[in-house]
């Protein structure tokens, strides 16, 4: 062999050492993809012993568990107090207020059929949603609950499994919004995908404070008697039951999150996946919170725990967070590259900064019509009513159950304190400023205080300008379609034909 031809025998063999060692380091970049699953609860407040709740500390182990083994985000804020504007952000990276989707129940399914053209929202053609993304990135996804966003989509595209029903139907034609309530389930869903070696992205919705006191053992129910009331609320059987069962519902999710965690154990899983548990919004088994912009309905957990460089144990982090981040992070730990649309950030990148505040909205709700926004700085809330008009208790979904009931009947006889009858059935402020560390009930407006002027204008300048820079659509009436989607939707209920609901409905009268 002349030296030209060991020449070229040895480049060759360089070439094929560097391709080979190209497509090995391929192939475990693939593998060392982790799953990842959103464990997401409704309507669940931070009520868990590792949030230093008093009540609850001996009765939340699982969580707390993870917590101590992972990273506990202790201010964590939805963009909205309500399932589907939250979810519709939570699922795109982006605010609701930008893509047209803040309006609850909205581009919905009707009678089971696909809605008419009219009536579908459509995100901008560069928006993806993020199990589109991760199945960019080569990861099977799945969804084991409900999706319930406000825009129209092909549910195939997003998932490769979704409730239970889907295995009868084959997931054939199923396109445009749906509410899903299929209860959830996990006995070997990610063992679905066709790879065993295929990473997975996968979210199991729980009931949370929607009832998963049913897991609970009686003998860990809460004595109600015990349970301290806050001002802003009467002190009724009713009240009292329905602000002391979330408790339960609280320990009941911790019981559904270890069967949740035992699973990816026995399935052997869990060395490998990476769990967020979160939860929608704050918790509604009693008023002020579900639905609205103070605490009690903006606030909710977030634990992240799992076997990877970026998840120390024992982490506490007190900065502001948002829902929108546990997006952004999801997609960063699957090794992709963040749209530049996304409104989050990763909490785990290396050019990762403290947010100065959180921004949060709340618009139609069903068929009850407000606008309010808020922002949430490191000490206060800033709240701005947009109908003052329109009382706290106006005509809701929550009516007819007995603590509203109670509510309207103490007004009426005159046994609410002064707060709660001005708070519930008065005339609203225009704006509302509120210091949490001296007033986490949020109950002393400092709005009109001439010494909190400062702060309630630099409040007010960041929801102005957050206001102008994402466009927001909830400052543009909503589609006379749409109101009447919503109108044909309810309008069999006594309220409405009592027009003891919102003018906005007279025109289809």
């Amino acid at each position: 062999m002349n030296n030209t031809m060991k020449y070229s025998a040895s480049k060759l063999l360089a070439l094929l050492v560097v391709f080979l060692s190209s497509f090995l380091l391929a192939g475990t970049a693939n593998t060392a993809q982790p799953n990842i699953l959103w464990i997401v609860a409704e309507d669940l407040s931070p009520w868990m012993g590792s949030y230093g709740n008093e009540v609850n500390k001996d009765y939340t182990p699982t969580i707390d568990k993870m917590a101590a083994e992972g990273v506990l985000f202790k201010r964590t804020y939805t963009p909205a107090p309500v399932c589907s504007s939250a979810r519709s952000a939570l699922i795109t990276g982006i605010m609701q207020t930008t893509t047209g989707t803040q309006e609850h129940r909205s581009s919905r399914y009707t009678d089971g059929e696909i809605v008419p053209e009219a009536l579908r929202i459509h995100l901008p053609a560069e928006v993806k949603t993020l199990p589109e993304l991760m199945k960019a990135q080569g990861y099977f996804t799945f969804n084991s609950g409900k999706d319930d966003y406000n825009f129209h989509y092909d549910r195939t595209a997003l998932y490769d499994v979704g409730t239970r029903s889907d295995y009868k139907v084959g997931m054939n034609g199923w396109q445009g919004n749906r509410a899903e309530h299929t209860k959830s389930f996990t006995e070997d869903v990610w063992g679905y995908r066709p790879d065993e070696d295929q990473p997975w992205f996968g979210q199991i919705q729980i009931d949370g404070g929607k009832g998963d006191k049913r897991y609970l053992p009686k003998s860990d129910f809460l004595d109600h008697s015990t349970v301290d009331m806050p001002p802003y609320l009467p002190d009724t059987p009713a009240v009292r039951e329905a602000w002391a069962v979330h408790y339960d519902n609280a320990r009941g999710s911790d019981v559904r999150i270890g069967q949740i965690m035992e699973q990816l154990k026995a399935d052997g899983e869990l060395d490998n996946t990476i769990v967020f548990f979160f939860s929608d919004h704050g918790h509604n088994t009693s008023l002020r919170h579900k639905q609205f912009c103070y605490e009690g309905g903006m606030h909710v957990p977030l634990v992240v725990v799992g076997n990877h460089p970026s998840i120390q144990a024992g982490t506490v982090v007190t900065d502001l967070v948002s829902l929108l981040d546990v997006t952004a992070t999801t997609l960063a730990l699957a090794g992709a590259e963040l749209p530049d649309y996304y409104d989050g950030q990763n909490l785990f990148g290396k050019d990762y900064a403290p947010a100065a505040y959180i921004i949060g909205a709340r618009d139609r709700c069903d068929y009850t019509i407000d606008q309010i926004r808020t922002v949430r700085t490191d000490t206060f809330r800033y709240i701005r009513n947009y109908y003052p008009d329109r009382p706290m208790l106006q005509a809701g979904y929550r009516d007819n159950r007995p603590f509203s009931k109670d509510m309207r009947r103490l007004h009426e006889a005159g046994k609410l304190t002064d707060y709660q009858s001005e708070h519930w059935f008065g005339v609203r402020p225009s704006e509302e400023l509120y210091n949490l560390e001296t007033d986490p009930h949020e109950i002393n407006n400092l709005a009109a205080d001439p010494r909190y002027r400062t702060e309630l204008l630099k409040h007010r300048r960041i929801l102005d300008d957050w206001t102008v820079e994402t466009d927001d659509q909830g400052q543009y009436p909503e589609s006379s379609v749409q109101l009447k989607a919503t109108y044909d939707l309810w309008k069999d209920l006594p309220i409405f034909r009592d027009a003891a609901v919102n003018p906005e409905y007279d025109q289809f009268r």
